[in-house]
């Protein structure tokens, strides 16, 4: 069974005859009738009645009719969902996800539902060295990373960038400095001690902090407790200003995952210094359809 035989089935049916479904179809009246042949053959039933006068359904024709009928719409609609899967408007994207500062991510997101209504977009939270894994091996089509520089096999496509934030006691002379922000020169100066997570953690993140405080003059930084919750960080950074007198103690360096935090005797300042920047890792070569409807929604926030 042919998929036009079902077609010229139901055309002759809604016709009311051979010749007029070969006009509706734009083909000779022979090949309409041969074709409704074969289809009966095959079935082993009779569809029309037929006489000099009339073509009429016969009582198979009229039960078949509307299975005919729901078989070619079936048919339109696997052609029309083949049609947005080649052009991205549809499928599944599997996507590395970060928590965007400002709710960067929610954006894109929404974004790129406007654009490609039907995609469905699948969200994945993982350590950053998974992250980059996944895409490599497969399992994610993209995936958004923070500060990394290079990924062995893969492209990396600057998105955004965002300020990074500096929390030390807010009576420490630093914390007082005019200007937008505080530098690293003022703080490798400050004898403030570092909180900075162990480069296991974050490995990117780290790498930008610690080079960039090597350009700005500290080889050796002087290092404190380990960052850990950003919440119990900041609380410890108030702390450690009530024992030391406002002349001691700790800074610590973030970028925004929500709003900004406020804790007693502490300071949150900008840093005047290097910025985040967030990257989608993909595989080289031509982008699938889903994927390059990504690339399209995030090429425009690009820097």
């Amino acid at each position: 069974m042919e998929l036009r035989q079902l077609e010229y089935f139901v055309a002759v049916a809604e016709e009311g005859g051979f010749a007029r479904a070969a006009g509706r179809i734009g083909i000779v009246q022979s090949a309409v009738s041969r074709q409704v042949r074969l289809l009966e053959r095959e079935w082993g039933v009779t569809l029309f009645e037929r006489s000099t006068r009339h073509v009429r359904l016969s009582g198979a024709g009229e039960r078949l009719l509307p299975e005919a009928r729901a078989v070619l719409a079936a048919a339109r609609r696997a052609g029309q969902v083949a049609a947005g899967l080649a052009g991205g408007a549809q499928g599944v994207l599997r996507l590395g996800a970060v928590q965007g500062p400002g709710g960067r991510m929610y954006g894109v997101l929404d974004e790129l539902a406007a654009r490609a209504p039907e995609l469905q977009v699948v969200l994945r939270r993982l350590p950053p060295a998974e992250r980059l894994a996944a895409v490599r091996t497969g399992e994610l089509d993209a995936a958004f990373v923070r500060a990394v520089r290079t990924a062995e096999g893969l492209e990396l496509l600057p998105v955004w960038r965002d300020p990074l934030y500096v929390a030390l006691p807010s009576a420490h002379v630093t914390a007082g400095d005019e200007g937008p922000g505080v530098t690293l020169d003022a703080l490798v100066r400050s004898g403030l001690s570092l909180r900075l997570a162990p480069r296991a953690k974050n490995p990117p993140f780290h790498d930008l902090v610690t080079d960039a405080l090597r350009e700005a003059g500290a080889r050796q930084p002087l290092l404190g407790p380990p960052f850990t919750t950003l919440q119990e960080t900041l609380t410890a950074i108030g702390a450690e200003a009530v024992a030391a007198g406002g002349s001691g103690g700790s800074w610590t360096v973030f970028y925004e995952a929500g709003a900004l935090p406020s804790l007693p005797r502490v300071a949150i300042r900008p840093l005047d210094g290097p910025a985040l920047t967030t990257s989608l890792a993909v595989r080289p070569g031509p982008p699938g359809p889903s994927l390059r409807e990504l690339l399209l929604v995030t090429s425009a926030a690009r820097p």
